[in-house]
């Protein structure tokens, strides 16, 4: 997933679920093959969505700066989840950390793989009457980059247990 957006993530809740229905509607890229259009990123078996952005942090990572957009992202991450939670029910934490602590020759599934180099884990719902799941994250690849709100499709086979 590219970290300089070249799509503009949705404005509003009712934008991101819709985003967020169109998504798990859609089919995964055939073989080996991944698309990354900026704001989704797709691969064989999985998408990843930015549903919101911060701003950058280049030029200033003051407290100041970073915490009201930290809560800005947390708020819709709690909202997207409560709507979330009334379609589907309670979600399950999917810890991330151990997708890169794997000390086998196998790379994470992904969407996992880029899921742990931003986010320490993430709310997830197994979708009815689907073999997929929809994950909800927040994540920031570096300090100076934008806080995500993150949206992930997969497979059921990829979540442990």
């Amino acid at each position: 997933m590219s970290t300089d957006s070249d799509s503009t993530p949705p404005a509003t809740t009712e934008d991101r679920l819709a985003l967020i229905d169109d998504v798990l509607a859609l089919p995964f890229p055939a073989g080996e093959e991944s698309e990354d259009s900026g704001g989704r990123s797709s691969g064989p078996g999985h998408h990843l969505l930015i549903l919101r952005a911060s701003q950058d942090f280049w030029d200033d990572r003051s407290p100041e700066l970073v915490e009201p957009a930290e809560q800005e992202i947390e708020a819709e991450f709690s909202v997207l989840a409560t709507a979330l939670s009334e379609r589907w029910g309670e979600p399950e934490t999917v810890e991330l950390w151990p997708y890169l602590e794997r000390e086998d020759t196998d790379a994470a599934p992904e969407p996992m793989g880029q899921l742990s180099n931003l986010a320490g884990s993430m709310q997830v719902w197994r979708v009815p009457g689907s073999t997929r799941w929809l994950g909800l994250a927040v994540g920031q690849a570096d300090p100076e980059f934008p806080i995500w709100l993150l949206g992930a499709v997969g497979e059921t086979a990829t979540l442990p247990g």
